[in-house]
C-alpha cells in the first residue's frame, strides 16, 4: 500500500503525500516488515502525520499495530506553541508503564516450593483482572490532590517503598502541571480503590530470571547479574486514567476538534488553548497515579519475597519505572533553533542517553533504561538509551500484537492455556483463563526480532535478556 523508502538499516521513509505535513519513518527489520500486517498501522501512521503543528515525522516503532487513532507504537512531537495535543496519541491507559526490580537470589536455587508459595503470595495480596479493587473506603479527594501534586512521593511517604526509589523512576515518579480540578468525579470513583492493582488485558507481574548479558558494564552498573531474580511489572492508571481520556474525547469531539482531521480518533486540541491545557493537567494527574500505581504493586510484591524467601524489601532494589503511554514536554533542535516540544509516545518508551540533566546522575553516565517487555512464555529485554532525536529520544515499549484478542481467544478453544504455560516451564495465576488466552505468546510478535530492530536503527543497545518463570495476570 505505501512505498516505503530504506534510509538506512533499521530505518524506513514514508514520502510526504497528499495533506500530511512530514513524512513518516517505519523502524524495523527487513524481516520485520515482511510478517508485520501493516495497511492499517501505516494509515494510521500517515494520519498522523496531518496534526497541526507536528515536527519532523510521523514514527511507528517495530512493535507497531493498530490502535485509537494513533497507531501503538507511535510517535509524534507537535510544536508547543502552535501545535496540538491529541488524546489518542497517549491512549486510554494514560501513563501505562513498566518498572523492573531486581533480587538478591540466584532463581534457580528457589525450590518449587518456594517459587510456588510466591506466585500464590502475589496473587492473593495484588489485585488482578477487569474492576478488582482492593477493600476500604480508599482515597479521599485530600488524598487524590497530594498524588496529583508530588507523585510516587506520595506512596513513599505512606510506607510504600523507599525514597531512593524515586531516582530510579521516570521524571522522578512525578509529571509537573497534574490538576484534580479537571478530573470528573466519575474518574475519582473509578480509581478510588485501585492503586496497588494491575487491571487486565496485558497487564501483569511477572518473576523469572536473567537469562543473558548483552553490556557487561551497563549490567553492573544497574546491579544485573545473569541467573539473578526479577520482578516486572505492567500496568497504568486503571479506570482513573480510562474516564479521563473517555472524559476529554468526549468533550474534544463536542467542540468540534476533529474537523478537517483524516480520522476523527485523532481528535486533538492546540495546546495552548484551554481544552489543550485542561487535558494536559488531567493527563499529568492520570500519570501521577499511574506512578503511584507501580509503586504500591512493588511494595507487595517486596512483602511477598519478605514473606516466602526471608527477602528484605529494601534488597528488592528498583532498577526503572518507564511510561509508554504519555505526552510530555521536552526541548530539542529543530532546523537548528531549540524548541519545547510536545511528544506524543503511545506504546513507545522514552530513550535518553548519557548526559541527559533530567537523569538521575547513574543513569547520566549510563543513558536511561529501556524496558520492553515480551511475551509470557519467551523473554523480555532491558537496553539502555542512546538518546536518538530522529524519534525524539524514543524506542519500542513491546514484542506488539501479532494477532487481535479474538484471534487468539479463537485458537485456543478447546485447550487449557495455563496447563500448556505450565507445561512451558511458566506458571501463571490468573483471575481470568480468558485473559491467559487472549494473552498466549502466540499472540504477540518476536520479543528479540523487535529489540534488535530498535538496535540497528540506532535508539538504544541490549543490555540483558529476561526469561519468564512465574505470571500474575488479570
Amino acid at each position: 500500500m505505501y512505498k516505503l523508502e530504506k534510509m538506512k538499516p533499521g530505518i524506513y521513509l514514508m514520502p510526504k503525500e497528499g495533506g500530511m505535513k512530514v513524512p513518516g519513518l517505519i523502524i524495523a527489520s527487513e524481516a520485520l516488515l515482511q510478517e508485520m500486517e501493516l495497511e492499517q498501522p501505516l494509515e494510521q501512521v500517515r494520519n498522523v502525520a496531518h496534526l497541526q503543528g507536528i515536527v519532523g515525522h510521523s514514527i511507528a516503532m517495530p512493535d507497531i499495530h493498530w490502535g485509537y487513532g494513533f497507531p501503538i507504537g507511535g510517535v509524534a512531537a507537535t510544536d508547543a506553541e502552535t501545535g496540538v495535543i491529541s488524546p489518542g496519541g497517549v491512549g486510554y491507559d494514560i501513563n501505562c508503564g513498566v518498572r523492573l526490580a531486581i533480587v538478591p537470589l540466584i532463581f534457580r536455587e528457589l525450590s518449587d516450593a518456594s517459587k510456588t508459595e510466591l506466585v500464590k503470595s502475589v496473587f492473593k495480596t495484588v489485585p488482578s483482572g477487569v474492576g478488582q479493587e482492593h477493600k476500604g473506603t480508599g482515597l479521599t479527594d485530600a488524598d487524590y490532590r497530594k498524588i496529583v501534586a508530588t507523585g510516587a512521593q506520595w506512596s513513599v511517604e505512606h510506607g510504600f517503598g523507599f525514597q531512593k526509589d524515586l531516582e530510579h523512576i521516570e521524571s522522578h515518579g512525578c509529571i509537573q502541571g497534574g490538576d484534580l480540578d479537571f478530573v470528573s468525579n466519575q474518574a475519582k470513583e473509578r480509581g478510588r480503590r485501585q492503586l496497588g492493582s494491575i487491571g487486565s488485558g496485558n497487564h501483569f507481574v511477572e518473576i523469572g530470571e536473567i537469562t543473558q548479558i548483552y553490556r557487561r558494564d551497563v549490567a553492573e552498573a544497574w546491579g544485573i547479574v545473569k541467573g539473578q531474580t526479577y520482578v516486572l511489572i505492567h500496568s497504568g492508571s486503571r479506570g482513573f486514567g480510562h474516564q479521563i481520556c473517555q472524559d476529554t474525547l468526549n468533550a474534544f469531539m463536542k467542540g468540534g476538534y476533529a474537523e478537517g482531521l483524516p480520522d476523527r480518533q485523532l481528535v486533538a486540541a492546540p495546546i495552548s488553548s484551554s481544552a489543550g491545557k485542561g487535558y494536559f493537567k488531567a493527563m499529568a494527574a492520570a500519570a501521577n497515579f499511574a506512578f503511584n500505581n507501580r509503586q504500591q504493586i512493588l511494595h507487595w510484591v517486596r512483602l511477598a519475597f519478605q514473606k516466602t524467601c526471608k527477602i528484605k524489601p529494601e534488597d528488592v532494589v528498583l532498577v526503572y519505572d518507564v511510561c509508554h503511554n504519555i505526552a510530555k514536554f521536552e526541548e530539542y533542535e529543530v532546523d537548528g533553533v531549540l524548541k519545547r516540544l510536545c511528544v506524543h509516545r503511545k506504546g513507545a518508551t522514552r530513550a535518553f542517553g548519557p548526559h541527559n540533566p533530567e537523569l538521575a546522575p547513574l543513569f547520566q553516565k549510563t543513558g536511561q533504561p529501556v524496558l520492553v517487555p515480551g511475551d509470557m512464555g519467551r523473554a523480555s529485554h532491558v537496553m539502555v538509551g542512546l538518546g536518538n532525536q530522529l524519534t525524539w529520544s524514543s524506542a519500542c515499549h513491546g514484542a506488539g500484537r501479532a494477532r487481535s484478542r479474538t484471534q487468539s481467544l479463537k485458537s485456543w478453544q478447546g485447550r487449557n492455556p495455563i496447563t500448556h504455560m505450565l507445561k512451558e516451564g511458566v506458571q501463571v495465576m490468573a483471575t481470568s483463563i480468558k485473559t491467559v488466552a487472549e494473552e498466549m505468546p502466540d499472540a504477540y510478535k518476536d520479543v528479540d526480532m523487535v529489540v534488535e530492530a530498535v538496535q540497528e536503527a540506532g535508539l538504544a543497545n541490549m543490555v540483558a535478556k529476561l526469561g519468564p518463570h512465574l505470571v500474575i495476570k488479570g
